[in-house]
């Protein structure tokens, strides 16, 4: 590659190689912040208007400008004036700035080109309410449910106990550290889990053992185990067959020990209950015989030798 540069005397710009050739940004935010470095300091031109006069859209801009923000080129500050006026002021460099005392790099989500929430925190000025840390998991999980104004905005009470389980099953091992937000979308399952009868020991020798050396995405490790190893619906329990005595008389089946009811009085027998006792008097009678026979003809040899 042959480069050809021109000799310019007015109306140039002299910019790092560092920046230029800084590959953790995209070509867009490279080439957006070489046309802020190149404007006059105090020139005013917010991120509507770069969008606007550029052929990328909004949405290029928008994250250009998050890019160049996080990688501390670019910086936008509302300050309060004494009399209560908020002025806005834009900052931008030709070379990555740690961020100042007193301030906090915004977190994923948060705007940072200056919207109505990028307000800065007067560092002077004491907070109204003192901040609230919690080492427990579910902190965060508790406090938006005391902060929700209506009792719909409260999670589930089955949800956060499943929330709950599963910080406590993964907490000994560091690769499957989850957000808060993450541990919502898996609670579903893991209350399946809990419904069926699991115990957070069964869990954790669900989850736990076996896991990949680098683990790239937690979430997705633990809703494919969760899915995978789903333990099956527990069947309902079979009531207990109803026991059953027979008469003291008459030998009947009946409900519980004692007499039936027609050998009590109580009803009449049925009109061909005399054939079926008979029936039954005659069988136990051949039985009888039957082992008499039986025992005559074991005692015969014995006296046989003992003549």
């Amino acid at each position: 590659m042959r480069v050809h540069r021109s000799a310019h005397v007015r109306d140039f710009t002299v910019l790092p190689n560092t920046m230029l050739q800084y590959r953790r940004l995209s070509y867009t935010a490279r080439g957006l912040l070489a046309d802020l470095l190149s404007r006059p300091d105090g020139w005013r031109e917010d991120g509507r208007h770069m969008a606007d006069t550029s052929p990328q859209g909004r949405c290029a801009i928008r994250k250009a400008l998050k890019e160049l923000a996080e990688a501390g080129f670019y910086r936008v500050e509302k300050i309060r004036m004494p009399d209560g006026t908020i002025i806005t002021e834009t900052h931008v460099h030709d070379t990555p700035q740690l961020m100042p005392p007193g301030a906090n790099r915004p977190a994923p989500g948060e705007g940072t080109t200056g919207g109505a929430d990028a307000l800065v925190k007067n560092p002077v000025k004491e907070p109204s309410l003192p901040s609230r840390q919690s080492g427990e998991p579910g902190a965060a999980l508790g406090a938006e449910r005391r902060e929700g104004d209506s009792e719909k905005d409260a999670p589930d009470e089955r949800l956060r106990e499943a929330v709950a389980t599963l910080f406590r099953v993964i907490r000994p091992e560091p690769r499957l550290s989850l957000g808060e937000a993450e541990a919502r979308e898996l609670a579903p399952l893991v209350a399946q889990w809990l419904e069926r009868g699991s115990t957070p020991a069964d869990l954790a020798r669900a989850l736990l053992p076996g896991l990949p050396a680098p683990v790239y995405s937690a979430v997705a490790v633990l809703r494919y185990r969760l899915e995978r190893k789903m333990p099956p619906v527990r069947a309902a329990a079979r009531p207990a067959a109803a026991g059953y005595a027979e008469c003291a008389q008459c030998h009947d089946p009946v409900p519980r020990p004692g007499i039936c009811r027609a050998c009590a009085g109580l009803v009449s027998r049925p009109a061909d209950d005399s054939r079926t006792t008979g029936i039954a008097s005659a069988g136990a009678a051949r039985v009888r015989a039957a082992l008499d026979a039986a025992r005559a003809a074991a005692r015969a040899p014995a006296a046989v030798a003992a003549r």
